[in-house]
């Protein structure tokens, strides 16, 4: 078994017309970590994540995942895209929804294998979903979608987690919920979560990547009001959450 990291980005630069988004990211992902990515809008975040992926390839530098080049790496990561911009109106249930992850994975032709619907239901046990399998998409509520999404992810047999923006438009309530589950999941995988609540997400987080066009990571006990300051370029005030 390969020993690489789970993620490696060196000297990555990215632009989009000559407008740089990103410059020279150096970020290292250990296995077994879990990564909060935060900045303001258009600093690069959803940027990053395609590159990861493979989906965008940077003007300079070198990406790995788990050793690999992104667009074979790309196999061993669970994604979870941003729920807003889902097209949630299309007619199809949770378990069809999240038997798509399988596509490919098994065979090219002749449907779904057992191994894929044990799969399927299993990730949807594990996000307490599995009710639901019967439902279609456009009737459930932001944190049923959501935990949905993350099934489809999961049955992939991800060796990594990618969220972008998971909790976005949904409840404190649910975001707890769903945070304390990617917590445990990170148990068993790697995960890298994209976030504005940073206040929040240090709570689950081992370390905080601070993206604005350039980035710095760090400890979640070194977040301060001052280092706040600098990423968003005005004065930020930090809400508590409590977790009682």
């Amino acid at each position: 078994m390969s020993t690489a990291p789970a993620i490696s980005l060196r000297g990555i630069n990215f632009s989009y017309g000559g407008i740089a988004a990103l410059e020279n990211i150096d970020l290292t992902v250990q296995r077994g970590e879990f990564i909060g990515v935060v900045g303001p809008n258009a600093g690069g975040k959803s940027t990053l994540l395609k590159i990861i992926l493979g989906l965008l390839k940077p003007s300079s530098g070198t990406v790995e995942v788990l050793g690999l080049p992104p667009e074979q790496g790309r196999r061993h990561i669970g994604y979870v895209p941003q729920y807003p911009r889902f097209a949630r109106d299309f007619p199809i249930t949770v378990e069809q929804a999240v038997l798509t992850a399988r596509l490919g994975q098994t065979r090219w032709w002749g449907g779904y294998t057992h191994h894929d619907k044990v799969l399927a239901h299993e990730a949807l046990r594990r996000t307490e979903t599995d009710s639901l399998r019967k439902r279609r998409l456009d009737t459930l509520s932001g944190g049923q979608l959501q935990r949905v999404l993350l099934s489809r992810a999961l049955a992939c047999e991800p060796d990594i987690l990618i969220l972008d923006e998971p909790t976005a438009n949904i409840d404190q309530r649910v975001e707890t919920e769903i945070f304390d589950l990617l917590k445990k999941l990170n148990e068993e995988m790697t995960i890298i979560v994209v976030s504005h609540d940073i206040a929040f997400i240090t709570y689950y987080v081992t370390r905080v990547a601070c993206l604005n066009r350039t980035l710095m990571c760090h400890e979640t006990a070194h977040i301060d009001g001052k280092l706040l300051d600098q990423l968003y370029g005005t004065h930020v005030h930090a809400v508590e959450h409590r977790h009682d």
